[in-house]
C-alpha cells in the first residue's frame, strides 16, 4: 500500500494498557500538540456542519494563539456545511490532506484533492462537502482580515502542492525550500499558508526570532526543532504553535523529506493598544 503524502488525523483511543506519558508541551513561548493527542474524545462538533468532526489545534487565547485559529476537519462521505464561515470579517485558508472536498464559491464549485489549497477572502460565502466515498480531511485556518486604506481586498486563490514549484532558500542547494501558494509580494494578503520542505540533513542554520506568529503542522517525515530554550522531536501529525519572537530553528532527522504546513501573519503594522 502506497504511503499517503500528507498525514491525516486518525482519531481512535489508546488501549487501557497504554502508558499515558506523551510528548505534549505547553509553555509561555510555544506549544507542541503531538498527533497522539488527537483522539475521538477531543473532537469538536460545529454548528451547521453535518457528518463532521474537528480537532481545534489553536484558538485566540491569553498566553496562546493571538492572530488565528486552526482546525483539522474530518468529513464523512456527504458531510459538510452550506455556509462554512460564521463571521463575515474572517478569511480562510484550506489545505486538503486526504479524500476529495468540493469547495463552492460564488463563481461555482472547485474540487480539491490531497495537496489542494484554497484561500477565501473575508466577506465571501463558501461551502464545503465531501464528494467522495471515503472520509476527507483538511486543515482550516481562520484569521480576522486586517483591511488597509488604499489596498484592494485580496482575491480568491486556488492552487495545489503538486502543481506549485517550491522555491529554494538562498545558498541551500535546494535542501531547504518553500512552496508559496500566495504571492509574498502582494500586500493585499495579511496571512500566508506555505509548505516548508527540508531534504534529509537540511537545517535552519540560525535561531529565527521574529514578529510573525506561527502554526506548524508536520505533514511528512520527522525533525528536531529548537523552540525557545528546548530541543523537541516532532513527527508527521504533530502541531506546534510559536508565539511572536520565540527563537526557532530545526533540522530534518529522518531518511526522507521533512515537510510542514506553516501559517504566519504578514504585511501589516503591529496593532497598538
Amino acid at each position: 500500500m502506497t504511503k499517503p503524502d500528507y498525514f491525516a488525523a486518525q482519531g481512535g483511543l489508546p488501549p487501557q494498557t497504554a502508558l499515558m506519558t506523551g510528548r505534549a508541551v505547553f509553555t509561555e513561548a510555544y506549544a507542541v500538540i503531538p498527533r497522539g493527542t488527537m483522539r475521538d474524545i477531543v473532537t469538536s462538533a460545529l454548528p451547521g456542519w453535518q457528518g463532521t468532526r474537528a480537532w481545534i489545534l489553536a484558538r485566540p487565547l491569553s498566553g496562546f494563539a493571538e492572530t488565528f485559529a486552526q482546525y483539522v476537519v474530518e468529513l464523512s462521505p456527504g458531510g459538510g456545511c452550506t455556509r462554512a464561515e460564521p463571521d463575515s470579517g474572517v478569511e480562510a485558508a484550506l489545505f486538503v490532506t486526504g479524500g476529495t472536498v468540493r469547495l463552492t464559491l460564488p463563481d461555482g464549485p472547485v474540487d480539491l484533492g490531497p495537496g489542494g489549497f484554497a484561500f477565501v477572502p473575508a466577506g465571501i460565502e463558501w461551502s464545503v462537502t465531501n464528494t467522495g466515498d471515503e472520509a476527507a480531511c483538511f486543515h482550516w485556518l481562520r484569521k480576522r482580515f486586517e483591511p488597509v486604506p488604499g489596498l484592494e481586498p485580496p482575491d480568491i486563490v486556488i492552487a495545489s502542492d503538486k502543481e506549485t514549484s517550491p522555491v529554494a532558500m538562498p545558498d541551500t542547494a535546494g535542501v531547504w525550500a518553500t512552496t508559496r501558494f500566495i504571492d509574498p509580494d502582494d500586500l493585499r494578503y495579511d496571512m500566508h499558508l506555505n509548505i516548508v520542505t527540508f531534504q534529509p540533513g537540511g537545517v535552519i542554520p540560525f535561531e529565527e526570532t521574529h514578529v510573525m506568529e506561527h502554526g506548524i503542522f508536520v505533514l511528512q517525515g520527522k525533525g528536531v526543532y529548537k523552540l525557545n530554550r528546548d530541543w523537541v522531536e516532532v513527527e508527521e501529525g504533530d502541531f506546534m504553535w510559536l508565539r511572536a519572537f520565540c527563537p526557532q530553528a530545526c533540522y530534518a532527522a529522518g531518511p526522507g523529506p521533512f515537510r510542514y504546513l506553516l501559517y504566519k501573519d504578514v504585511n501589516r503594522h503591529p496593532r497598538l493598544p
